[in-house]
């Protein structure tokens, strides 16, 4: 079905929320006479479930807005068409008609991002060498979506293989932030953060290594969770933590609870209730004492909204960790480099090392230039600053440092050379600044500050204990409460603008 003859077929369900809902919810409530897309993922559903409009209205209206800003922001790549969506669509409504309720995601448009496989969906990774690749079943989280009723409309773009936090790559170009496209979405999951902040997606699934979930978030103005190591991943202990992991992402930390639900392991993430402020105590790393490069107005953006949470009561406290922190980029750089050793066969074979990006070779090179006892050592590190960690937990139930070390910059940038003049010695020392979460295998949100005078969004990384994933999100409640940063959406472009 082509752009034109869709509007024309959608014109006429603008209005498709006559009937009073009897939620009381302060953003569903604001928003009864608007376009569905307009609602979170959590009122959505109950919309959906509810009958207050069809699955067929709710892909009508999804559908209606990504091709009319998609097109500027590249958020959503390998599109399923139309007509087989609103077919599906259909089904669901059907099944609501018979009494089948499959579950909380009944009937809504979903995108994975590209790095996970979904039966039937291209799977294309971000690499040429993928780009006509299909997958033949779900992943074991995309298998938790389905199950839960969602439609899958196609794959959420990202930096091939997910290195880097610039979403481009050479099979679908490059995704642009929620709030200015003309900037980075930031990466590795800037499709899906993107997708949200736009509305394009109600909400969004990605994974963490080094800032994947939390940069972007910071850089489209939602919120972006990665959890502890062993809620959402099938391996790895306390002792023994991987280096990523997948996670959610939403609109507001409800939605990113109700997703976290579905992927988690183990769904032991019912009834969470904003966090009591005045029983708190944060520690504020800043910029690690002038360690870590900051563009100016990050930390001041940060600050200010510190300050609302002491004034509602919390205990915010500067400190720093006693720690050498250019140990921890050793042991990260070790460990991660050395990880790409997996793809060696990739760079060895000379038809396909071509296709590699410059970043990735440059990884598995210096990966082939450690030894065992390099690794051992950088293991060592790492279990210190575990160490470290839960001395630092001891005495503060959060520690807080910004999502990013620059403002989102314009998206033709591969990376930032420099930060306040400061230069960079490799293509990921610019987000040097998630690496104490991804290190320590914590959870961590990202919550947004605001915005420069520029009008470019930043976030800041609230860490938690080693399991204490429902205590960070709580907290991340509670500042939602407090602050008003989600409800300041950008004045999107549109294709025919």
């Amino acid at each position: 079905m082509n752009r034109r003859k869709f509007i024309k077929n959608t014109a006429a369900y603008g209005a498709v929320l006559s009937v009073p809902f009897p939620y009381s919810n302060t953003l569903f409530a604001a928003n009864l006479s608007s376009d569905l897309t307009e609602f979170s993922a959590s009122d959505l559903s109950v919309i959906i479930r509810t009958k207050k409009a069809s699955c067929l209205e709710v892909m009508q209206a999804y559908l209606n807005r990504i091709h009319r800003y998609n097109p500027v922001y590249n958020a959503i790549v390998s599109m399923v068409d139309d007509d087989d969506l609103l077919s599906q669509a259909q089904q669901a409504d059907q099944a609501l008609a018979r009494n089948e309720y499959w579950g909380w995601m009944h009937g809504m448009p979903h995108a994975v991002k590209d790095l996970a496989p979904v039966a039937g969906l291209p799977y294309t990774s971000g690499s040429p060498m993928f780009a006509k690749r299909i997958a033949e079943e779900d992943s074991d989280f995309v298998a938790k979506i389905r199950g839960q009723g969602a439609i899958f409309i196609g794959k959420t773009n990202t930096p091939e293989f997910g290195l880097g936090s610039q979403c481009y790559n050479p099979v679908f170009g490059t995704t642009g932030s929620a709030c200015n496209p003309a900037l980075t979405s930031g990466g590795s999951s800037g499709g899906a953060a993107c997708g949200l902040g736009t509305h394009m997606l109600p909400v969004a699934d990605g994974g963490d290594m080094m800032g994947s979930l939390r940069n972007p978030g910071a850089y489209n103005n939602v919120i972006g969770f990665r959890p502890s190591t062993n809620v959402v991943m099938d391996e790895g202990d306390a002792k023994n933590r991987l280096l990523w992991t997948s996670g959610p992402m939403g609109r507001n930390t409800r939605d990113t609870i109700k997703l976290l639900q579905t992927i988690a392991l183990n769904s032991d993430f019912d009834d969470l209730n904003p966090l009591s402020l005045d029983k708190i105590k944060i520690g504020w790393l800043g910029n690690l004492k002038n360690y870590l490069a900051m563009e100016p107005g990050i930390l001041e953006l940060c600050e200010v909204s510190l300050a609302d949470l002491a004034k509602a009561g919390a205990k915010v406290e500067s400190m720093h960790p006693n720690f050498n922190m250019s140990d921890l980029w050793q042991s990260w750089t070790t460990l991660r480099h050395y990880r790409r050793l997996n793809m060696l066969n990739y760079y060895e074979d000379p038809a396909t090392r071509n296709m590699l990006k410059p970043e990735l070779i440059w990884e598995i090179e210096q990966g082939l230039s450690f030894d065992d006892k390099d690794v051992e050592r950088a293991n060592i590190i790492r279990t210190n600053w575990y160490a470290e960690l839960d001395r630092m937990f001891g005495e503060y139930d959060f520690l807080v440092l910004p999502t990013a070390q620059v403002f989102p910059f314009p998206k033709e940038i591969y990376w930032p050379k420099q930060i306040n003049g400061r230069e960079m010695d490799t293509y990921h020392r610019w987000m040097e600044v998630v690496i104490l979460g991804s290190l320590g295998g914590i959870p961590v949100v990202n919550v947004p500050v605001g915005f420069d005078a520029q009008g470019r969004p930043m976030g800041m990384q609230v860490m938690g204990k080693f399991e204490d994933d429902k205590k960070v999100l709580e907290l991340a409640l509670a500042y939602e409460q407090i602050t008003n940063h989600l409800g300041k959406r950008p004045e999107l472009i549109a294709v025919d603008d």
